[in-house]
């Protein structure tokens, strides 16, 4: 399996970004937003008092997993869908891989807000879909075309896809 979180989460927002992460070629390290996230989740990961990315299996990495718990920390809601889809991923993954069903929860420190995430049937059979489309377009000889959407302005890819 191709699929990590990062990728579904990339998926929601931009196909064109999966093919350049799926590829190893990194985003900006530079980009303003990139940095401000991992800012954040450095203090929140302090305040929490967690420990900071777990890697499962060498395979996925989660913010927090705190016994039957993932918790994903993000900057800003503005992409709920695309995170919402992240958190299903582990939770499906912990599901399918390991025989463990777990809860997330989505936190945005900033906006002091939280949110519940639950797999269900139909998400499986979504995410299963999606798993299969991330590995159509990593496996592609070339990205998908460009397409300007409102993620671009503050996109860590936007040198590669707009020169």
């Amino acid at each position: 399996m191709v699929a990590n979180g990062t990728l579904v989460w990339y998926y929601k927002i931009c196909k064109r970004q999966v093919w350049f992460m799926g590829r190893g070629i990194s985003p900006d390290k530079e980009n303003l937003p990139l940095l401000e996230g991992r800012t954040l989740s450095e203090i929140f990961f302090k305040r929490f008092g967690g420990e900071k990315e777990i890697m499962v299996d060498n395979r996925i990495k989660v913010d927090i997993l705190r016994g039957k718990l993932v918790i994903e920390v993000k900057k800003s809601s503005k992409f709920i869908e695309a995170s919402k889809m992240q958190v299903l991923f582990y939770l499906y993954y912990f599901k399918r891989f390991k025989g463990v069903e777990l809860e997330g929860i989505l936190t945005f420190p900033k906006e002091r807000k939280r949110v519940n995430v639950r797999l269900s049937g139909d998400d499986e059979k979504e995410l299963e879909r999606i798993i299969k489309d991330i590995e159509r377009i990593v496996n592609s000889p070339s990205p998908p075309p460009s397409k300007r959407i409102r993620f671009c302005r503050k996109c860590a890819y936007k040198e590669v896809c707009w020169v």
